[in-house]
């Protein structure tokens, strides 16, 4: 059961989240991600560990112009330390060689708790949107 505190905070965290990849901010981002973070990405479906995305980020390698979240449509639960966000995006970013990649998306996004560091992101989904849902 999730209660409206635990929802409060992981939609903040998902909030902050996107809010450092805008704005590039790597040093937010090693604050919010676990060490053992892994990102498996929209456009193709690789996987990410934690410190190529933070490198990514801190050379402009990848840029995020705009992320929009729909955070009233979130799906989230709660199991023991683990929190789950399941949500959607409208999302643009731009790769070193200038290609961009713009689309909506679901998001899973996988937290866990700790009493040193709170919420942390764990692992982080996205599917691209290809059907008039969105």
């Amino acid at each position: 059961m999730t209660d409206s505190r635990d929802r409060a905070a992981l939609i903040e965290h998902d909030r902050r989240f996107f809010d450092a990849l805008v704005a590039g901010d790597a040093a937010r981002l090693g604050e919010l991600l676990a060490d053992d973070f892994l990102l498996v990405g929209v456009e193709d479906g690789s996987v990410v560990p934690r410190s190529a995305l933070l490198d990514a980020v801190t050379a402009g390698a990848v840029t995020f112009p705009a992320v929009e979240s729909f955070p009233e449509e979130a799906v989230v639960r709660r199991i023991g330390d683990v929190g789950i966000v399941v949500g959607r995006t409208g999302m643009n970013f731009v790769n070193s060689d200038g290609t961009g990649f713009v689309a909506g998306s679901r998001y899973t996004h996988v937290f866990a708790k700790d009493s040193a560091t709170g919420w942390r992101l764990v692992s982080a989904q996205g599917t691209r949107i290809t059907s008039a849902d969105r």
